[in-house]
């Protein structure tokens, strides 16, 4: 075990806990015992993600401080517990499938476990989160990283499997007309997604300059300033038409507003970003014009092994995701990076000797 958490009094482990809005810290303490079907990872990188950035701010609507954060995460399997051996074995290098289902309620016999109605999830309210030099989980929910990746290929998996769900659940993209709002991770992961569905056009858009010329140089027709004065019908001309699906990764009021406007008529919105607060929408319309509006949330282990096939193929850059690493010790950093709008991927990587990374 690492010498950055065995110390004299037992194994200790340092990790991340937002303790109140606006507050992270790096706590010490001792490493968990392992219970049944559980395994023990030692931390590669973990990723910080629009939900932290929600939750560390108070505002998620299902997550709230205290918590321990990190749901992307790579790692090692270092230890196993009791009847945890089938699943995977010391050595393997994994990630997590957060979702933490019961495996035995209508969702997860229907084969829906991300709506699982007794889901808990992992680094988001959860006893245990990833950003930890080790960490306790179930063995069942790890999934193990394809031979030959790097730790940012497969730090991405998880970040990707949900936009590989958003799209699954629009149906067949082949030939269509696609907008994704917001150039974000989830919205650059989802323009990959629906590229590799068969999008025929995609027009991106997002505020900032850089985010837009990201969309652009991974395969995005058109990158839109969402600052336009109207931006469903500058969307909509460079289409030349109506969009078949517009994939809503920002997820407020004004943004579903000119989905629906880019939709109509019986187009889909899928909803991919994650919704902080209620939203009012013009209900005669999306009757009238036939728009359906389909949420999105998570993933299922589908998403996950479809997410990890589009990383493996020659023409995916995982560096043009990770845009800024932080040691563990310098994790609140790396949440106020997450604050300024300009980072795409930011990942907190391991750290045994406190080195600072950046």
């Amino acid at each position: 075990m690492s010498a950055a958490w065995a110390g004299e009094g037992g194994e200790r482990r340092r990790r991340a806990l937002v303790s109140k809005p606006d507050v992270v810290e790096v706590v010490t303490e001792a490493v968990p015992v392992l219970g049944a079907g559980e395994a023990l990872v030692q931390l590669a990188v973990s990723g910080v993600c629009g939900s932290d950035k929600a939750g560390v701010h108070g505002e998620h609507a299902f997550m709230k401080p205290p918590y321990y954060p990190g749901h992307e995460v790579v790692g090692v399997v270092v230890g196993l517990g009791e009847d945890a051996g089938g699943q995977v074995k010391t050595g393997d290098r994994v990630t997590v499938e957060p979702t933490l289902v019961c495996g035995q309620c209508k969702q997860c016999r229907g084969g829906a476990e991300n709506l699982c109605e007794k889901l808990e999830f992992f680094g988001c309210g959860y006893r245990e989160g990833g950003m930890a030099d080790v960490f306790t989980v179930p063995a069942r929910r790890l999934f193990g990283i394809p031979h030959g990746f790097s730790d940012e290929q497969a730090a991405l998996i998880e970040p990707l499997a949900t936009p590989v769900h958003a799209v699954r659940l629009a149906g067949d993209l082949h030939g269509k007309a696609v907008v994704v709002m917001g150039s974000g991770t989830i919205g650059l992961l989802t323009l990959v997604a629906a590229r590799a569905a068969g999008a025929r056009r995609v027009v991106s858009t997002d505020t900032q300059a850089h985010k837009r010329q990201l969309a652009l140089d991974l395969g995005a027709d058109v990158a839109v300033d969402d600052g336009v004065a109207d931006l469903a019908a500058t969307v909509r001309g460079e289409l030349g038409e109506s969009a078949d699906v517009v994939f809503d990764c920002v997820a407020i009021e004004q943004t579903l507003r000119e989905a629906v406007k880019m939709a109509l008529k019986g187009g889909t919105v899928v909803v991919v970003g994650g919704a902080r607060r209620p939203v009012t929408i013009d209900l005669p319309v999306v009757q009238e014009y036939q728009v359906r509006i389909q949420g999105a949330t998570t993933y299922r282990r589908e998403d996950f092994e479809q997410a990890a096939a589009i990383i493996a193929r020659d023409d995916f850059d995982a560096h043009r995701f990770v845009t800024a690493r932080f040691a563990l010790p310098r994790a609140a950093e790396a949440f106020d990076a997450i604050n300024s709008g300009r980072e795409v991927k930011i990942l907190v990587i391991a750290d045994p000797d406190g080195y600072a990374v950046r």
